[in-house]
């Protein structure tokens, strides 16, 4: 696409390339952190930016969900942090792990000037919009008296248009056509100027920017996580969109049409960035780019895994996926392919987000782009839910209406509180536990796919799962390791690209107390990892506070964030941390994955 030539009246439109990486082979491996500016004249309210950078160093072939690919090529700007992967490339593993690093090179002094006379249009209409963000601004920061207010997101299009914002309690629609232009102007200035906006702080609240053209995506929070913690969410609510909505046919609509309403379009796929969002405030496993598993006995899972090997007979076969409680059970995938963890996850979301759920058909199918995979292009997934038959008929004796629930928790109490008590008398008391079944392929034949449920159920696999989810032994708590003082613990297997975690106990029985251990994790992530324009990253990082005491740790086959009472010693804190690497490699044939069925 050709450049149009600057002028007053004309939008930039030049390509995003936020958080991509160009190669070049003189470049040292270390990263620069960008320089952080604050704006002139604006108080306490700090707007950071940088310039885009001309040249940066190239990370490893294997792409993040946090950074895309920037190439220049016939895929629109709105597609660059996806990449294709091929078939045939080889690749370790079932999942495609992330690089170590994830921040942008910066060259030469980057500010957040506005101008480099310092003056932009009209010095009126600047000091207006100033004051106007001051009030927004304000006003949000009273009104938060929560401590943990649910987060804001705003979707819009270059022009201004509105294309999705997150439900919120109180807030006039007017009041977000105000919010959203006044976001459009903000973005508009900076791009004129060929800056770029990142994210803004005033007090507690963060408001996060996120370019991928012709899309801009904000997030207004005030919960004290790190920014690329927000940034990480609007880059999922991105390939949300994507799924929907290819990168391809996002270029050809906005290039015949740059007003074009998006909102049309995407109309009924409210509820999947919903469940997203929803996802994203409590499921560590995508916050850490890996997959949660369910914790299941091995045999159950390998045979499960034998059953579903994709015959010669069906062709074009990409991926088989059975899941439970939204964890995966088993994933049959092709020789020297690896799935990227973001695009299981948003098939995932999608399939238990939308109208297959509560429908009373057998099976369904439903197009879908997997932007990792190709930004381009859908593939068709075939999606059957399945249920032990004695308890489907005992069921349907109490109630007609399925209960979702039982699929995908939707509150984050049966997500992840669910102790084997709790379990055991919700599932006895609820509707059965629903197994799904979902084949990806590139054709919308899936006659033959039908025989694998069929087997499952003749064989018992079925029931054994729902057993084993009723019971309660795909749950375990800190309790069943020993260690005096544990209180909680995240597990991520470097060579999985997995990650697990006992269930939530006292003190973290309560959902803000939850939410204040999740943030602390995604603190001490974001320094480890340096995500946020650290110097370098960390091999360990402790973290004492009134309620707790937190460590990170890194090494070369795991990582491990561990909470314990703040009245236990540093010693005690690496004691319990070799202990809990004891017992996951003791028990890492039922928490993870391994050695999953090719074809």
């Amino acid at each position: 696409m050709s450049k149009t030539p600057h002028t007053p009246y004309s939008r930039s439109r030049t390509p995003s390339r936020a958080g991509t990486p160009l190669p070049q082979a003189s470049t040292p491996s270390r990263l620069i952190p960008p320089v952080l500016h604050s704006a002139p004249s604006l108080s306490s309210l700090r707007v950071y930016s940088h310039v885009p950078p001309p040249i940066s160093v190239s990370p490893p072939h294997i792409q993040v969900p946090a950074l895309g690919t920037g190439t220049e090529s016939s895929i629109p700007s709105s597609a660059a942090s996806v990449a294709n992967i091929a078939l045939d490339s080889p690749a370790e593993g079932i999942l495609v792990p992330e690089p170590e690093v994830e921040v942008e090179v910066v060259q030469g002094n980057a500010t957040g000037r506005m101008d480099e006379d310092g003056t932009v249009g009209d010095e009126d209409a600047k000091k207006n919009l100033r004051e106007q963000l001051r009030r927004t601004l304000t006003k949000k920061f009273i009104q938060g008296v929560d401590m943990y207010p649910p987060r804001q997101y705003f979707v819009l299009t270059d022009a201004g248009k509105p294309v999705f914002v997150s439900p919120q309690s109180g807030e006039d629609s007017s009041d977000f056509t105000s919010l959203i232009g006044l976001m459009q102007a903000l973005v508009s200035v900076f791009i004129d100027s060929s800056d770029k906006i990142r994210c803004i702080n005033a007090g507690r609240t963060r408001i996060t920017f996120l370019l991928r053209p012709p899309l801009y995506y904000v997030c207004v929070s005030n919960w004290g996580e790190p920014e690329s913690v927000t940034r990480f969410h609007l880059e999922y609510l991105h390939l949300q969109i994507l799924s929907v909505v290819s990168a391809e046919q996002l270029r050809r609509m906005f290039e015949r049409r740059n007003n074009f309403d998006l909102r049309r379009l995407l109309s009924g796929a409210e509820p999947l960035f919903h469940s997203l969002l929803d996802s994203l405030e409590w499921d560590l496993a995508m916050g850490t780019s890996s997959l949660h598993c369910l914790k299941l006995d091995p045999h159950i899972r390998r045979s499960v895994g034998e059953v579903l090997v994709p015959t010669s007979k069906i062709k074009d076969v990409l991926y088989v996926v059975l899941i439970a409680r939204g964890r995966v059970i088993t994933l049959v995938r092709p020789k020297k392919h690896s799935i990227h963890p973001s695009d299981l996850h948003i098939l995932i979301n999608t399939v238990q987000s939308s109208s297959s759920v509560n429908s009373s058909a057998a099976a369904s199918w439903l197009p879908i782009c997997l932007p990792k995979f190709n930004p381009a292009a859908f593939v068709n997934a075939y999606v059957m839910f399945l249920r032990r038959k004695d308890a489907e008929s005992a069921t349907s004796e109490t109630s007609q209406e399925p209960d979702v629930r039982t699929t995908k928790p939707a509150t984050p109490e049966a997500v992840f509180r669910d102790d084997a008590a709790s379990t055991s008398a919700a599932s006895s008391s609820a509707a059965p536990v629903e197994v799904g079944l979902i084949c990806v392929s590139g054709l919308g034949d899936f006659d033959a796919v039908r025989s694998w449920c069929s087997k499952l159920e003749r064989e018992g696999f079925i029931k054994a799962i729902s057993n084993s989810i009723s019971q309660g032994t795909t749950e375990y708590s800190v309790g069943d390791l020993c260690i005096p003082g544990l209180r909680h613990f995240l597990y991520k297997s470097r060579s999985h690209v997995q990650v697990t975690m006992p269930s939530y106990e006292d003190p973290y029985d309560d959902l803000n107390e939850q939410r204040r251990l999740i943030t602390l994790y995604q603190t001490i992530h974001d320094a480890v990892h340096a995500k946020s324009g650290q110097e370098g990253t960390l091999k360990l990082q402790y973290l004492r506070t009134e309620k707790e005491s937190v460590m990170g740790w890194v090494t070369k086959p795991y990582e491990l964030y561990l909470t314990m009472s703040p009245l236990v010693p540093k010693s005690a804190v690496i004691n319990a941390a070799n202990g809990i690497a004891r017992w996951v490699q003791k028990e890492e044939k039922r928490l993870f994955l391994r050695d999953a069925p090719v074809f």
